[in-house]
């Protein structure tokens, strides 16, 4: 009769384990995950509208009132003059432009700076408007293209970079494990290439949903599917084939929900839009919103932040994996042949 110890040294040994450990994470990672974008996305909240103010007078009463409609999210930033504000939002440091003009206001939004911020500020304007007795007039000065309404084209192209970026460097972990590292390397930087040409095809010339900058937006999708796919690899070197969970966890649970493309990151929980443009889906985002919306203005940032990233991963697992070939080889292999050894 075997004893105790012994059933579990035989469960130990059998393919029962890992099953029974990958149905425990499968039903954590599940929660986890309708938990992380439900946190973030399902009742976005204002926190920290930055918007340009120009002007005074009376109407300043609505700039107070429609502050208190959003829970005193309102950063103002005052402009002396209209142009000037409207330099702000082409250079992302305001998302509308409130104009105080003698005892009415006017609201300028920019959908393209972010369709949620929008959206919330023209819902709040006309009832605080009411409410302050003061005429407000309501418009859209940078909106999104019309093929995207919503402004959630751009997101799907950062989430299909960054899921099929590591799913491929799955792939090739399980069916091309002999690779050499800078074979794997060259391999994960073509399909990244290939990969990020196939999602910018399809999505302007294919579906025509957005105009993309081509090459740019190419260029940024390729660089996030490298990313990502190297961030597994990293892991992989590390922990082996349980290199999923911190991939998982970092590219999707944490950053996607962060990136600010489903919410724009005045909307989302603090700890989220702190922390998600330095992750690869959120310098994504943000390198794709500002080629395609506000071209001239792009910033070096996201680009830094994923080539940080790549680079990190990269040298990380080329110096894991040089430092477990050393350990596994052995010792005598690693000398000269003597004289013996050669025949002489």
């Amino acid at each position: 009769m075997h004893s105790i110890r012994d059933r579990w040294a035989d469960f130990r040994a059998s393919p029962y384990l890992p099953a029974a450990v990958l149905l425990l994470i499968l039903t954590v990672a599940a929660g986890l995950f309708a938990g992380s974008y439900c946190y973030a996305m399902a009742n976005p909240a204002p926190r920290h509208i930055p918007v340009a103010v120009v002007g005074q007078g009376q109407s300043t009463a609505f700039l107070q009132t429609l502050d208190g409609h959003l829970d005193a999210s309102l950063a103002v930033q005052k402009y002396p003059s209209y142009s000037e504000a409207a330099a702000a939002i082409e250079e992302q440091r305001a998302f509308a432009i409130i104009v105080l003009n003698g005892p009415q206001a006017a609201l300028d939004t920019a959908a393209a700076s972010g369709a949620s911020v929008a959206r919330i500020l023209t819902q709040a304007a006309p009832a605080a408007g009411q409410a302050a007795g003061v005429p407000v007039t309501v418009r859209d000065i940078k909106p999104l293209q019309p093929t995207d309404p919503q402004g959630l084209a751009i997101f799907y192209i950062s989430l299909a970079a960054v899921i099929i970026g590591f799913v491929g460097a799955i792939q090739f972990n399980v069916h091309a494990a002999a690779l050499t590292p800078a074979a794997r390397i060259a391999f994960t930087a073509a399909y990244a290439a290939l990969g990020g040409l196939a999602i910018c095809t399809v999505v302007d010339h294919g579906l025509g949903v957005l105009h993309l900058p081509f090459r740019e937006s190419w260029s940024i999708s390729a660089l996030t599917m490298l990313t990502s796919g190297m961030v597994f690899t990293m892991f992989n070197a590390l922990i082996g084939r349980w290199a999923m969970i911190p991939t998982w966890g970092l590219m999707v649970l944490i950053g996607n929900p962060s990136s600010g493309g489903a919410v724009s990151w005045p909307l989302l929980p603090s700890p989220l839009g702190t922390i998600g443009r330095w992750l690869p889906p959120g310098a994504s985002v943000d390198a794709q919103h500002t080629a395609i919306y506000f071209h001239d203005h792009q910033r070096a940032q996201p680009f830094i932040t994923l080539a940080a990233w790549t680079l990190t991963c990269t040298a990380i697992y080329l110096i894991w994996h040089h430092r477990t070939q050393r350990a596994t080889t052995p010792q005598d292999a690693l000398e000269f042949p003597t004289s013996e050894h050669r025949g002489d």
